[in-house]
């Protein structure tokens, strides 16, 4: 079976290049990013308005090569790509939860953008807190690292 996915936008944001992104956008409170859609899909953005934060859906579209063990941005031991979020996977796909600030048009004005500019945009969801899994949780072996959340920015591991 072949899985083809249309861009439906791009994201623009400060960052010219991996190296230097904070590596979640809870990371990063203050940094601000346009998502443009294309005008063909403008009437899609209905009603958005309406929500504080926004789920971008995106391509990784440097990543060259994908691998199955990737040592994560913040710990320097091999994991198993499915229990990371590395970028390097089989389908490069991204995901960010952002505020949404306004939309003018066809533009989407975003704050705690942690993406590279240029990036193809392939959708938008509406964050719902209630959507999503409250608890309790484990978060593995993130569990001893995640104090180093907010310090952690792309190093150019993965390209």
């Amino acid at each position: 079976m072949k899985i083809i996915y249309k861009q439906i936008g791009v994201i623009h944001s400060p960052f010219l290049e991996p190296k230097g992104v904070p590596i979640q956008p809870s990371s990063n409170k203050t940094t601000e990013g346009v998502v443009e859609v294309f005008k063909e899909y403008q009437n899609g953005l209905k009603d958005l308005e309406e929500f504080s934060h926004i789920i971008l859906i995106y391509h990784f579209h440097l990543i060259k090569e994908h691998k199955l063990l990737v040592k994560p941005f913040m710990d320097d031991n091999l994991h198993g790509v499915f229990s990371t979020r590395a970028p390097s996977r089989p389908n490069p796909i991204g995901i960010s939860v952002v505020k949404l600030e306004k939309i003018k048009e066809n533009k989407l004005y975003v704050k705690n953008i942690d993406i590279v500019d240029g990036t193809p945009l392939i959708d938008i969801k509406p964050y719902v807190p209630q959507f999503n899994l409250k608890g309790p949780y484990k978060i593995g072996w993130l569990n001893k690292e995640i104090h180093k959340l907010a310090n952690s920015e792309d190093d150019g591991r993965f390209l």
